[in-house]
């Protein structure tokens, strides 16, 4: 029996062809604006906003291991229908991100190529961006660069409320400051197949079963948070966070070589 398929064929040879399909529905503005709400509740337990320089940036990472609502988001039905539709319906959560640009923020992301920083082989990595808020280019929406991710691995130096981008990890992109008044908030959520490996030797990355099984044990697989912020939260996301940070630094070292 054939599987029913979320991609039209016209939307999955648009991905094939680009690198990125954009505008997908996931949340509806209301769902989004709870989950603004959590995201707000949980910047002010932590004494700050979750931006590059916020008073602990530990926290923009990987918080699906210690939060259950962001845990909810990661697991989004309509985003991994999207997602098993690319790579599978075996799927690990790497890691998440949120990327959050304050009002008149002079931030940006320069353009770049997710694979440079997470030494996942084979290039079958696939990030979904969700906003939180509306991502115009006013306040410094992602843009891609079409097609980018059929030049391979390249040399680096350093929409609307509920929807959702996704993108190969290979596919050039970027984000403009926010000239406007108004927080843009987004998650980024790296999703790959249970076969891929990381290319580090000296670290078990920490990886988390979000659907089907995993047959391969490439990863450390993390426990889903029962309660937001407790005892056996707290320390999964200890593991996570050092896992992570340890496997990310062998891959700068790499990619410095």
């Amino acid at each position: 029996m054939t599987m029913p398929t979320k991609f039209s064929s016209v939307q999955a040879e648009s991905y094939a062809r680009d690198g990125f399909l954009s505008p997908l529905a996931a949340l509806t503005r209301e769902q989004a604006g709870s989950y603004r709400g959590k995201l707000e509740a949980f910047e002010q337990a932590v004494g700050g906003p979750l931006t590059s320089d916020g008073t602990d940036p530990r926290y923009r990472s990987r918080t699906h291991v210690l939060l259950t609502w962001v845990h909810a988001l990661v697991r989004q039905p309509a985003i991994l229908d999207a997602v098993e539709d690319l790579i599978g319906p075996d799927i690990l959560v790497y890691t998440s991100t949120w990327f959050i640009k304050e009002p008149e923020s002079t931030a940006i992301a320069a353009w770049h190529q997710d694979a440079t920083y997470f030494g996942l082989r084979p290039y079958v990595h696939v990030t979904a961006w969700l906003a939180l808020t509306d991502a115009t280019a006013e306040n410094g929406c992602m843009e891609f660069l079409p097609g980018s991710h059929g030049r391979g691995q390249l040399p680096h130096r350093a929409g609307v409320a509920g929807e959702f981008s996704l993108h190969h990890t290979l596919c050039l992109h970027r984000s403009q400051p926010n000239r406007s008044s108004r927080r843009r908030i987004g998650l980024a959520i790296s999703y790959i197949p249970t076969h891929v490996q990381h290319l580090g030797v000296k670290h078990k990355t920490p990886a988390m079963l979000v659907r089907g099984v995993d047959t391969f044990g490439h990863f450390e697989l993390e426990p889903a948070p029962a309660v937001d912020l407790d005892e056996t939260a707290r320390a999964a996301y200890a593991r996570s966070y050092d896992g992570y940070r340890a496997a990310y630094a062998e891959q700068v070292a790499l990619e410095g070589r």
